[in-house]
């Protein structure tokens, strides 16, 4: 069976039996090393590590389920805390020996109430520095809109971003317009380097907009996963 195999058997309702079989690379303790990923941006949450029980459970529950080193035990992310772990798809990497869970966390994934566990950044000096987990989740999308929050609450004289925010909230929507206008006489012109431009343009003034009413991309996915499956734009009340 082909790697690419695998990865669609794992969305399958058979996929509990794949935690019987010899073909995933289980280390000498029985073990394979678990990524945890926001479904919906991406970010990394955590890192856990599955036998086969561990796998089965969380093939039939749909709930992430670990294998603790520490206390030598299964147990279920979440299961004192309620900070679940609900599945959505499992892939397995290219050698059979890791697991790739997207998932959408109920609360708080970190046990120290950090949205992710991986808040320490490491220094070019080699030093840990205390961060907190917004630093390293999601994309480009969120760095930009964490740069714009930041210009908002400490403007800087010679920043485009400032500026804007200083005109008001009519200057960033006339901006929005004029923008989106600028993307359709790109895709209007078909040449790819200036659709992407403008495209570019359009997101981060769009971005601008969430930046003015204080809301986060997470507000976005959460509304796009809402939708994700459901045919037309907004559900029936």
């Amino acid at each position: 069976m082909s790697q690419y195999e695998w990865m669609r058997f794992l969305g399958s309702r058979d996929m509990v039996n794949l935690a019987t079989t010899d073909q995933l690379q289980f280390d000498g303790q029985g073990l394979l090393p678990a990524v945890i990923q926001d479904w919906l941006d991406g970010t990394v949450l955590m890192l856990g590590y599955m036998n086969q029980e561990a796998l089965a459970k969380t093939v039939t529950t749909k709930k992430v389920h670990f294998w603790s080193r520490s206390r030598n035990k299964l147990w279920e992310k979440g299961e004192t805390s309620g900070h679940t772990l609900q599945v959505k798809e499992l892939f397995i990497d290219c050698d059979a020996d890791t697991i790739l869970v997207k998932a959408q966390p109920v609360g708080p994934t970190c046990h120290t109430g950090e949205r992710a566990c991986f808040f320490f950044r490491l220094d070019e000096q080699g030093q840990l520095v205390h961060g907190g987990s917004q630093d390293a989740q999601g994309g480009i999308l969120e760095s930009v809109l964490r740069t714009i929050q930041d210009r908002r609450s400490n403007p800087q004289a010679s920043s485009y971003t400032s500026k804007l925010f200083e005109g008001g909230h009519d200057k960033i929507l006339k901006k929005v317009a004029e923008e989106a206008g600028e993307v359709l006489l790109a895709s209007k012109g078909g040449k790819k380097e200036e659709i992407i431009y403008e495209v570019a343009d359009l997101f981060f003034h769009t971005l601008m907009v969430l930046g003015y009413h204080d809301l986060s991309l997470q507000d976005i996915y959460g509304e796009l996963g809402r939708r994700f499956g459901k045919s037309g734009l907004r559900m029936e009340k």
